[in-house]
This record gives C-alpha cells, sequence and structure tokens, in this order.
C-alpha cells in the first residue's frame, strides 16, 4: 500500500544549483536577531502564535507541496533500503498527503488531540540542529514551522525529536518544551550517533563542520545508510570550497560525496533567504559499499585547529 500510494507522486524534475552568494551564513542570521529591524523577543504565547501563523503560510504555499514532495522522493528510496515492515515506517509514509488546510493543522498546539494522530509505530526520530533565534528571526521561525510540519507529515511524535543550538534563549527553550520536542542539554557539535535508528537530522544553513562532524560520529555503511539528511547541499559545498580546503578540514564531507544521493530543495523568491541552497540527502548502501576501501580506515576526529571562520560554536564544557 505504501509502495503504491508513493508511486503516486510524480518525479522531481531537475533544477539548476542556487547561487552560493544567496545563502545566509549562520553568523549573520544570528547576528540578525539583533541588528536593527529585527523583531523584539516578546512573551512566549507571542512566539507561539508567530510560530502557527509561519506554518499556516507555509502549509498554503507552492513551495511546500514542492518541498514535501521531494522529500518523500528521497524517503521513498530511504524506505526501501530500509525495508521497513509493514505497519511501521512504510505505513507513516503511505499516509502523507498534501490536501490539509491549515486548519487541519496546528503547528504551535502541541494539544492532546494531535498526538492521536500519531501511529505510535512509526520509529523514525529526528535531530534539528542550528535553528538561530527563532524568537526574533523571522528565518529561523520559518524554518521551525518547516521542521513541525515535517513531524506531522511523517507522524513522527514531537517526543522523538531532539532539538539544540547553542543561541536559544531561555525563552525559546520554554517555547520549545511547550511544543513537545526535547530540547538538548549539552552542546553536541552534531557529534550524534544513530545508534543503528532511522534518523532524519534537519540542519538548515548549518556550518560545515556540523555536517562535517556528523558524519564522522557515524562513519560506516551501516550507520550512514540510517541517516537522512536535510541542510545545506553537498554538492554546494563541493563547488564552494577549494579542494584543498575540503579535503584538509571537513574530509568526511569530501569523502561521503560518492556515496550519496542529493535532491534540491525547490526556489521560490517567497522562501529563497529561508531554505535556499537546502537539500535531501540520503546514502544508499550500493554506493557506500563501492567507495574505496582506504575510505573507512582514517576515522580522525576533526579538530579545526587550523580552520578559519568555522561558523560553529564550540562545547565549552569540554576539557583543555
Amino acid at each position: 500500500m505504501a509502495a503504491a500510494a508513493l508511486e503516486a507522486w510524480q518525479a522531481v524534475s531537475p533544477r539548476r544549483r542556487r547561487s552560493a552568494a544567496r545563502r545566509p551564513r549562520r553568523r549573520e542570521a544570528a547576528a540578525a536577531a539583533g541588528a536593527p529591524g529585527a523583531e523584539p523577543e516578546v512573551d512566549g504565547g507571542a512566539v507561539l502564535r508567530r510560530i502557527r501563523e509561519a506554518g499556516e503560510d507555509l502549509l498554503i504555499s507552492d513551495f511546500w507541496s514542492s518541498a514535501l514532495e521531494t522529500i518523500i522522493k528521497c524517503l521513498r528510496n530511504y524506505l526501501e533500503q530500509l525495508k521497513a515492515p509493514a505497519g511501521t515506517l512504510s505505513e507513516a509514509l503511505g499516509n502523507l498527503y498534501l490536501d490539509s488546510s491549515p486548519g487541519e493543522s496546528d503547528v504551535a498546539a502541541g494539544s492532546p488531540q494531535e498526538e492521536t494522530l500519531v501511529t505510535g509505530s512509526c520509529h523514525l526520530k529526528c535531530v534539528c540542529y542550528g535553528l538561530g533565534n527563532f524568537a526574533t528571526c523571522v528565518i529561523a521561525r520559518n524554518q521551525l514551522a518547516f521542521l513541525l510540519l515535517l513531524l506531522e507529515k511523517c507522524q513522527i511524535p514531537r517526543s522523538h525529536c531532539w532539538v539544540y543550538d547553542p543561541l536559544f534563549s531561555q525563552l525559546e527553550i520554554a517555547v520549545l518544551n511547550t511544543l513537545g520536542v526535547t530540547v538538548l542539554s549539552e552542546n553536541e557539535e552534531g557529534k550524534r550517533s544513530v545508534r543503528g535508528e532511522p534518523t532524519v537530522f534537519y540542519m538548515p544553513h548549518c556550518g560545515t563542520a556540523l555536517y562535517n562532524n556528523l558524519l564522522w560520529r557515524n562513519w560506516a555503511a551501516d550507520a550512514l545508510s540510517k541517516m537522512v539528511v536535510i541542510g545545506n547541499s553537498f554538492r554546494g559545498l563541493e563547488e564552494r570550497l577549494l579542494t584543498r580546503i575540503l579535503q584538509k578540514h571537513y574530509p568526511y564531507v569530501a569523502k561521503v560525496l560518492e556515496g550519496l544521493e542529493e535532491l534540491e530543495f525547490p526556489q521560490t523568491s517567497q522562501y529563497m533567504d529561508i531554505f535556499n541552497d537546502t537539500a535531501v540527502h540520503w546514502f544508499p548502501v550500493q554506493k557506500l559499499i563501492q567507495l574505496p576501501t582506504d575510505t573507512w580506515v582514517s576515522r580522525e576526529e576533526p579538530d579545526y585547529q587550523d580552520c578559519e571562520d568555522l561558523e560553529i560554536i564550540r562545547n565549552k564544557t569540554e576539557g583543555p
């Protein structure tokens, strides 16, 4: 049934590469919260209302329909690779739909009624890094609204979604707790193992080191094949960075390029600054096992000591 439902989706047409100049840098997005014209931080109720409004706007946009179609095309292949038994992830994907109206989805409510829509049998998990200050930054707020809609459409319980950004204020942590997602208490720097569990990593506009750290922590064909990464285009990173810089500072990104499949998000003027250079990545086992044997030999932890403009915030609790 899941395969039949997913076959109804039309293939996404190829799209031209987006200009690197249009990708907002994470530090610039963070700084926007304190820039002139940025929204002042208000109470939690107002933030929740703005998140809900952002979700309603997304839900009726052409961008959301096309972006969800892109994600589904990727997840269809990912599902086949996982060989999920009937009634688990396949059931969740088979229930995806596009014709819901804003009234059918309250992305900020976190109500008990919404929880009843979750099958409870879907084992897909989600980890989100790098949202930024969504209470004051419209880019970050739209990215959060997108995440909440994605959880709903894939029937991932909010309690199975872990979120972290070292920039979160106490108000934003309280809002996220109200929404029902789990806020991590420690800066993992992206170094989270999937532990054999199918996991979607939602990392829009994150620093390259964060993707590199995630790949390092899961540097094995079995672990990588359990991951889907929604974030900056890896092909775009390859195009923008000098080969020697990519191989020296971000070697795991460089080595995995021949072992992944990537689908770009659609381009729309309305959400260009929010989701430009964003793509969905998954790692087919067939590609991973064809990589040279020495690809998997070196598993040295990245340190970035000589790396300029790192674009991530390090864990201050680490020892000298």
